[in-house]
């Protein structure tokens, strides 16, 4: 459960201080689990990106379409 009490990171933060991670800390079968990880929300994105584009050009053909 969420503590409302705590103030809210800003979008993309965990991105941000993963970066600032010394990898030199991690072995090498830790790193492997990063990429891996890494990989997994790489697609995560891509699948985002591409629900918004599709309703993008979907409300860009309707709202093309009515003014023709």
């Amino acid at each position: 459960m969420l503590d409302e009490s705590l103030p809210r990171q800003a979008r993309g933060a965990a991105l941000v201080e993963a970066r600032k991670e010394d990898l030199e800390l991690y072995g090498a079968e830790e790193l492997r689990e990063r990429i891996e990880h890494l990989e997994a929300e790489i697609e995560r994105t891509r699948k985002a990106l591409d629900s918004r584009e599709a309703k993008r050009s979907a409300a860009d053909a309707l709202f093309s379409f009515k003014t023709s």
